[in-house]
């Protein structure tokens, strides 16, 4: 069964608007290497849109260190939640019907994992319990504004850490998985 993992950037004051982060090479260097470790990304029609804009044909003024996280995540397949999308491409495939159903058969292939990213879909996602370790890289900022993470969130959502990393930046990625009752 491959894992599902979610990995997304936010500041000290939990805000997850991908503007708000402090990006370099190094944090990109990671990206770039979580985004390789899967078989397959996992987006909400938001987060693919977003990607697709950004990284289906760089921008050429971007840093040369930037091109190999646009070359991975062109490369990768994709699968899209969406009810409004009539259709996608950039190597991806819309995902419709009922969201456990549909990612309890995507992880149940053969393979490394699963990532994915964004906000609304992986909240969804955790409160189904099909989230298989988390990744936040909190930056050292804080941004005073939304969106913050899992705002609205049900019930409690117990983790251990299991690796963390830091950066030159003065960034931290913590990778947790979820705690498993006995």
């Amino acid at each position: 069964m491959r894992p599902l993992r979610y990995s997304i950037n936010i500041t000290l004051d939990g805000c997850c608007d991908h503007r708000a982060g402090t990006p370099d090479e190094e944090i990109h260097r990671h990206a770039t290497g979580v985004i390789a470790r899967a078989d397959a990304l996992l987006f909400g029609r938001v987060i693919y849109e977003m990607m697709e804009a950004a990284w289906r044909e760089p921008d050429p003024a971007m840093p040369e260190w930037m091109l190999p996280f646009a070359e991975t995540i062109g490369a990768a397949k994709k699968y899209v939640v969406s009810g409004t999308l009539e259709q996608v491409d950039w190597n991806a495939e819309l995902v419709r019907g009922d969201l456990g159903e549909a990612v309890r058969r995507l992880k149940a292939e053969p393979g490394e994992g699963i990532y994915t990213g964004g906000v609304k879909l992986p909240m969804a996602l955790a409160e189904l319990g099909l989230i298989d370790e988390y990744e936040f890289v909190v930056h050292p900022r804080v941004a005073g504004h939304g969106p913050t993470l899992f705002a609205g969130l049900p019930e409690y959502l117990d983790l251990r850490l299991v690796d963390r990393a830091e950066f030159e930046s003065g960034a931290v990625a913590m990778k947790y998985e979820p705690k498993r009752s006995a």
